[in-house]
């Protein structure tokens, strides 16, 4: 495939929509970036080329002009003298350099539009180029979150397994055996202190009740 037909290939082509059919995108985006890459440099190269040529052909035509002035002056020169037969002679030399000036200006201007076109051939296709690896870049940031969500799903379903439910129902009742056991020693702790307590109070109410009494009995014994 020649270097324009596969650029008017590359360029013409729809990224997205060659994407969105294709069964492996980043693959693809590869491919169609290097193919851009090689077009690339080819164009480049070309133009280059053109470019040289363009500034032969400049210099051999501001060289055929010089000869060219160069026998007019000539002519002059034998006119002025009296001798025809060298400024004829100088005229025919005048005329090749004339026609080589003006044939080497046309492939001049030949040259420069080659060179322009490549030139702006380039320029769309570093812009296409530019676009592809913008592409290449969020596809690969799409595979890197596909790839993390991927992972995470698989450590959600892996938890939500029945074993490693298991593993948690048993731990949670490992815990609240803990609590528990925890509960019954300050409960039993507990219940003596609330015990002697209580005991407290009722000893107080007893004395209260015992002295009432004997104070009862005195008043008595004494009004006897």
């Amino acid at each position: 495939m020649g270097i324009f037909t596969r650029f008017r290939d590359i360029v013409s082509s729809n990224i997205n929509a060659m994407l969105d059919r294709a069964e492996d995108p980043e693959k693809l985006i590869r491919l169609m970036i290097r193919e851009m890459e090689d077009t690339l440099v080819e164009l480049k190269t070309a133009c280059a080329g053109v470019m040289a040529e363009a500034k032969k052909a400049e210099r051999q035509r501001d060289e055929a002009g010089g000869r060219s002035r160069f026998w007019a002056d000539k002519a002059e020169l034998a006119v002025g003298k009296g001798r025809d037969d060298l400024a004829r002679e100088a005229l025919v030399e005048r005329r090749r350099y004339q026609q080589r000036e003006e044939a080497l200006d046309r492939e001049l201007r030949d040259h420069r539009s080659l060179s322009d076109q490549y030139q702006a051939d380039i320029r769309q296709l570093e812009e296409k180029l530019k676009s592809a690896r913008e592409k290449q870049r969020l596809l690969v940031q799409r595979h890197i979150h596909a790839e993390r969500k991927r992972r995470a799903q698989q450590e959600i379903r892996r938890v939500d397994s029945a074993e490693a439910i298991f593993k948690f129902d048993e731990l949670e009742n490992r815990i609240e055996r803990m609590e528990a056991e925890a509960d019954l020693v300050n409960f039993g702790r507990t219940q003596d202190l609330e015990d002697q307590l209580n005991r407290l109070s009722v000893d107080e109410e007893i004395e209260r009740e015992l002295e009432s009494l004997k104070a009862s009995r005195t008043a008595v014994e004494k009004n006897a």
